[in-house]
């Protein structure tokens, strides 16, 4: 969340930037209403309280005819200050609820703009490859290998599910383990997080209240079942003070991801681009403030050298303000090239959420001995996601017998199999 001392004391430069989010501006004049409001009532409640301290004092000294009167108001100040309380909390909540309701602000180097038909390519790499055949989708060469199984996926599952079978799920699985060692040469530690947090973590990361209608919820349990790898790396370090000396923590995981993809209704509906469940690897890390921008370049990097070693076209789009999300102060996607679809696939989104999370989760460093605490930065990136990595590859690697080369890189993963060829 940002900081409330930030939007009292810069109001008019809060309004303004998030303005560019698309965010009305209108409700941070109603969060300072409740934010007053409350202040006013917490300053008047320990008035009322320091006030009934002394007369609770002076009532031994009072005479038995002013006791009786001395009570009697004392009784009355009492109500009020429990009445004052009660109020207080509501107003606590409001206040709470509408911080949370409230965006990052974009980074002064973020461009302007509405939606993501305003997000500039700022880099390509790698050459688009030619076929002397017309490319298929992943939807038909999954099905003709045998290696994607869309019927029955649908029929224990329903829409926006499949089964992987045989090599196909042994490349993705040869996929996720060659990136997890990439990451960890990149310096990331590798851990293996619960696929189920609790609200706290959740709205640590912003993820509640904002996206609750697109989580999955065991509705027994205070559980929601993880809708990336971000929200359980995130709170690894929530509640604590780091020491300057163990900055910067970089952190991935692979996880298996659950959405409600309501957002994409009727978009993308053939083949494995968006489902309810999927795969990925994910990074995130935690940075000292002055820091963080120079460590999102590199988180980018860090997703693209994946692409590099696979050999496979992409590029980078800067997030306009516009289309930044929640979280984000910047933000960079990188895409992959699929030329069967014909369309370029987002396989990582890398954001830079500078202190807008640790607030939330209340995670601080102390940049020198005995200095006050403040506030880490995250950032996090997907490194990659699958399936879209997956269709990239079988896209990209087709052939003109309808068989897949195996990338190089993957090839010690899958026992040496050089070629996905129909069984």
């Amino acid at each position: 969340m940002l900081d409330i001392k930030l939007i009292r004391e810069r109001t008019d430069f809060v309004k303004t930037e998030i303005a560019k989010t698309g965010f009305d501006a209108a409700e941070i004049d109603r969060l300072l209403e409740a934010d007053a409001r409350r202040r006013k009532l917490q300053g008047e409640l320990d008035e009322m309280r320091a006030r009934r301290t002394r007369e609770s004092k002076e009532l031994g000294k009072a005479s038995p005819e002013e006791r009786d009167a001395k009570r009697a108001a004392m009784r009355a100040l009492g109500e009020q200050v429990t009445s004052g309380e009660r109020e207080l909390t509501e107003l606590e909540k409001r206040f709470e609820d509408l911080m949370l309701q409230v965006p990052n602000l974009p980074r002064p180097w973020v461009p302007v703009g509405k939606d993501e038909s305003e997000n500039p390519v700022v880099r390509s790499e790698g050459e688009q490859r030619t076929f002397g055949f017309k490319p298929a989708p992943h939807w038909e060469i999954g099905e003709k290998l045998h290696i994607i199984d869309f019927e029955r996926g649908v029929k224990i599952s329903g829409t926006r599910f499949h089964f992987l079978v045989g090599l196909g799920a042994r490349l993705e699985r040869a996929l996720i383990a060659w990136m997890l060692d990439v990451k960890r040469e990149q310096g990331y530690l590798e851990v293996a997080p619960p696929l189920m947090v609790n609200t706290a973590a959740a709205l640590g990361t912003a993820h509640l209240p904002k996206f609750a209608d697109t989580m999955y919820r065991d509705i027994e349990e205070d559980f929601w079942f993880v809708p990336t790898g971000e929200l359980p790396l995130t709170n690894f370090h929530a509640g604590e003070i780091l020491d300057a000396e163990q900055l910067p923590i970089y952190l991935t995981a692979y996880t298996p991801c659950f959405r409600r993809e309501k957002m994409s209704a009727g978009r993308d509906v053939r083949g494995i681009k968006r489902g309810h469940q999927f795969d990925k690897v994910e990074m995130v890390k935690f940075v000292r403030p002055e820091t963080s921008d120079a460590e999102l370049d590199k988180l980018v990097d860090d997703a693209c050298e994946i692409c590099r070693r696979l050999e496979i076209a992409h590029r980078v789009v800067q997030i306009c303000s516009g289309d930044l999300g929640f979280q984000a102060a910047g933000k960079y996607d990188v895409e992959m090239w699929a030329p069967g679809s014909d369309e370029w696939l987002e396989v990582s989104s890398c954001s830079n959420c500078w202190d807008f999370q640790a607030r939330r989760n209340n995670t601080r460093f102390r940049p020198a001995k005995g200095a006050k605490p403040e506030f880490v930065h995250t950032l996090n990136g997907s490194g990659l996601a699958l399936p879209r990595t997956m269709i990239a590859v079988l896209e990209n690697y087709q052939q003109a017998d309808g068989s897949v080369i195996v990338p190089d890189v993957l090839r010690p993963y899958l026992g040496g199999t050089d070629v996905i060829r129909s069984p």
